[in-house]
């Protein structure tokens, strides 16, 4: 009788063993949602991207994000003015592309999209050396505050300030400035294939210069982007990016009602 009780036990055992795996097994098998992809700083990203059209202009959306959140980590930080504007230089792009995009940021909206000389030791069409080195003639990734418009060797130009150290922390000693230059141009592509080189400067076309400085000038934020050279910096904090936009956006939202 005690063997047939142990027998009748053991196959009771077995069984809620097999029902406890098969249930383990259905809830790993359940797919984890993610949230970061559901978030409204995320969604903010995106229809800003769309809004201002800048897929259309050869601008990534990746590149975008990263400098919105350096955007927003120096506005946090009380670096900006009044000027809600973003340039951005995208060095993944070739020198013949117009790879330059000013954009106002609480208007939506592009203001001007154009060509952007990098450095001649940075290499040809498409830059891949970077440096913060005097002397290098290389450019420098990073984010820069705009400083003060002077007038130089290429008349009309404008002071840069790097923030990041180690990246573009020696832009004044190195005297990497904003400037128009005649090399930035289609006569220029359509002669060399590819635009003309600065000293490790962000040239851009001599016609187009006072516009661009117009519009950059007065402490707003340029960011050089290249995917090439491993890049931090801790103007990337995303939660302190996502804090300041959200409550900027809702104030904006509330003196609107």
């Amino acid at each position: 009788m005690n063997k047939y009780i142990l027998c009748f036990a053991s196959i009771i055992l077995i069984c809620v063993a097999l029902i406890g795996t098969s249930f383990k097994a259905a809830d790993q098998s359940q797919p984890l949602k993610n949230f970061a992809a559901d978030s409204a700083y995320n969604q903010y990203i995106l229809d800003l991207y769309q809004t201002a059209d800048l897929d259309s202009v050869g601008l990534s959306e990746q590149v975008f994000e990263k400098a919105l959140t350096g955007y927003y980590n120096m506005k946090y930080s009380g670096l900006l003015h009044e000027k809600s504007v973003l340039t951005i230089a995208d060095f993944d792009q070739e020198s013949c592309k117009k790879r330059m995009y000013i954009i106002d940021i609480d208007k939506k909206k592009l203001i001007l999209n154009t060509w952007v000389a990098h450095g001649q030791n940075s290499g040809g069409d498409k830059p891949s050396n970077f440096s913060n080195i005097q002397n290098s003639n290389q450019s420098s990734l990073g984010f820069y505050l705009t400083g003060e418009i002077y007038f130089g060797k290429h008349g009309r130009s404008l002071k840069l300030d790097g923030m990041d150290q180690n990246f573009n922390s020696k832009a004044r000693d190195r005297a990497i400035v904003l400037h128009g230059a005649d090399y930035v141009s289609q006569e220029t592509i359509n002669k060399l294939g590819r635009l003309g080189r600065s000293q490790g400067c962000p040239a851009v076309p001599t016609k187009l210069a006072n516009k661009v400085i117009d519009a950059i000038s007065d402490r707003t934020v340029l960011f050089i982007n290249s995917s090439k050279k491993a890049y931090q910096s801790s103007l990337l904090n995303e939660t302190l990016a996502a804090n300041a936009a959200l409550n900027q956006n809702n104030m904006m939202a509330a003196q609107m009602n």
